[in-house]
């Protein structure tokens, strides 16, 4: 597996950037990049996400958990667009979590689940599945009685 250190220093390189370069263009202290590249310190969240952001690739890749490293975001987007369907209502947000399971400053709040969800090979069977279920008989029927019950409700 793939440490979060070996992963910045990858980053840093294929940019062809020098450690005390890429703190700089991050606004980090000028020994940051060289302390997370050695383990001597780990980023912060919001260090982890500002490296994500400028690499252009996800916190699961940035940290070492996945190799895919495509920003998760809006990954049915692609999905509608291929089928020229209307695009996707925006996904629910998660409640926010009871304050006797609220999570302490630097715990890390991301699940297994969370990383299950953004995996690509997961996202195209999920999509596959919804869209062969809907296409189905059973899930057209599904679809005009929830039409009909939206609109009943509308009246």
């Amino acid at each position: 597996m793939v440490t979060m250190a070996q992963r910045i220093e990858e980053l840093r390189t294929e940019r062809g950037l020098s450690r005390p370069a890429l703190s700089a263009a991050l606004g980090f202290p000028k020994n940051a990049a060289e302390k997370f590249e050695t383990g001597r310190a780990t980023p912060s969240r919001e260090q982890q996400e500002k490296m994500a952001s400028y690499f252009g690739v996800s916190m699961f890749y940035l940290r070492g958990e996945s190799n895919d490293r495509t920003r998760q975001e809006t990954w049915m987007d692609a999905a509608y667009a291929e089928d020229e369907e209307p695009a996707p209502a925006p996904a629910p947000r998660r409640a926010a979590r009871p304050a006797t399971q609220a999570a302490r400053p630097g715990q890390e709040q991301n699940t297994v689940f969370d990383a299950l969800l953004n995996n690509k090979a997961f996202q195209e069977m999920v999509r596959a599945t919804v869209l062969e279920v809907l296409r189905s008989q059973e899930g057209q029927e599904l679809l005009a009685r929830t039409v009909r019950k939206e609109l009943d409700r509308q009246r």
